[in-house]
């Protein structure tokens, strides 16, 4: 559930804002150019970025006048940065905030640069991602685009508004998410309209801070994404070393929206730059089911047919079993040979996932044997570890050619899916104890 959003009365307008997190010092989260406060947190990524920040700090954010839940203005009067910071100072105002460390991202990075510089005393330190001084070209400033076409991208923003979001551009490794870029859509047609969208756009065009980054005199780190396609990771540098004192650190990575790609190493920087602390994380710990399979006889198959046939008989065994992993929403883990580790968010899945592949392989005269098994393991990015991966392995060493055998703990998970077993008695399997083995008979 999204926080509780209250009001802070700057001038004549309302500005929405949030307060979470109970942490030793406050963050001032300065989002870019449009932001609803509420629906961010719907989307998954963006909550679990938020979340982490009020882990160690008490993180307040808000909607920046013309956007999300805060009033808006008119887009032929254009508010200025300077009423924008004074938004800012109003928010902390109200959440009781005499000391922020300011957290930006994008065109929230001119915001952050001229409120530390003009308030240092409440200015804890700068943290800044993905920004940039100047959005439009001159020949000192290479990076920003060219007046002409700064023009047509505003014009095709408020043109196509909503329709679509350009995951491409902003966050490529979710651009495969069909379900992300929809959400990133309405997150954008909730956060201003049209013609709102296209304002601020021009408004951006005219920023131009590099006068202010020499003036800033508080802790400041500077992080930028290699790929990063909306400002270019020599324009962090740039800004970086026009700023005395300021840490530069470039991350791996396209994304632009601090809240896809590797978000942990962003925020471990973060985290460290102004608690001191590296934060050191657990593996991550989860339930969840594990499949290994294997041919039978690959050894003499290989031998009767020869190098080039084994191999392309190889080739549609593999695709068969992906086919088959996404049917029934399997991760392959690792292949090794003629054999498959794959997980599953449900014994079901990969009981009936190993069932169709033994099937779909019998015209090719493949025969395999599965191992089924559900155990609590450790992520570790790609990795799964953990005795849960030994004990699958043992029950699928355990299956005779042909056999979709399973733990009793699978057996008692899928009561009353329609799945059948028979008894397979119990087995020692080496090094995990005794288990009680079953045979998948029909699914």
């Amino acid at each position: 559930m999204a926080p509780h959003t209250q009001y802070a009365r700057s001038g004549d307008l309302n500005i929405a804002y949030q307060v979470v997190g109970e942490g030793p010092f406050d963050v001032l989260w300065i989002p870019g150019f449009v932001s609803n406060v509420e629906l961010l947190w719907a989307e998954p990524s963006a909550a679990r970025f938020l979340e982490r920040l009020a882990s160690f700090s008490r993180l307040i954010l808000f909607d920046k006048r013309g956007t999300g839940l805060s009033d808006r203005v008119d887009p032929q009067m254009l508010p200025t940065l300077e009423e924008r910071i004074d938004d800012a100072r109003a928010v902390l105002d109200a959440a009781g905030s005499t000391s922020a460390a300011l957290i930006s991202h994008s065109e929230g990075g001119n915001m952050s640069i001229l409120y530390a510089a003009t308030h240092p005393e409440r200015t804890r330190a700068l943290v800044t991602t993905g920004v940039f001084a100047k959005r439009v070209w001159s020949p000192d400033y290479p990076w920003a685009p060219k007046p002409d076409d700064r023009k047509r991208e505003i014009e095709e923003l408020e043109r196509t508004w909503g329709e679509y979001a350009d995951v491409d551009h902003y966050a490529p490794s979710a651009a495969g998410d069909a379900a992300f870029r929809e959400r990133l859509a309405t997150y954008f047609r909730l956060s201003a309209s049209p013609g709102g969208a296209a304002a601020l756009f021009r408004m951006n065009t005219q920023i131009d801070v590099r006068a202010v980054l020499p003036t800033i005199r508080v802790p400041t780190l500077v992080l930028h994404r290699t790929g990063d396609r909306d400002a270019h990771v020599e324009e962090g540098r740039w800004i970086a070393s026009q700023i005395p004192g300021a840490r530069f650190v470039e991350l791996p990575g396209d994304d632009h929206l601090p809240w896809v790609g590797d978000v942990d190493a962003l925020l471990d920087e973060i985290e460290e730059f102004l608690t001191g602390v590296r934060p050191v994380r657990d593996p991550e710990r989860v339930l969840t089911t594990l499949l290994f399979t294997d041919i039978v006889g690959s050894t003499r198959r290989a031998a009767e047919l020869g190098d080039r046939r084994w191999r392309s008989l190889l080739d549609e065994h593999h695709a068969i079993v992906r086919v088959n992993l996404g049917r029934f929403r399997g991760r392959e883990v690792d292949t090794a040979g003629d054999g498959f580790f794959a997980t599953f968010d449900g014994p079901g899945r990969a009981i009936r996932a190993a069932w169709s592949i033994r099937e779909q392989l019998k015209p090719l005269e493949l025969e395999i044997r599965a191992g089924v098994h559900t155990g609590e393991c450790e992520l570790a990015g790609e990795a799964v570890r953990g005795i849960a991966v030994h004990a699958a392995a043992r029950v699928a060493a355990r299956a005779e050619p042909g056999q979709v055998l399973a733990s009793s703990t699978v057996h008692d998970l899928v009561a009353g899916s329609g799945i059948r077993f028979r008894d397979a008695g119990r087995s020692d399997l080496k090094g995990v104890g005794e288990w009680q083995l079953y045979e998948v008979v029909d699914t």
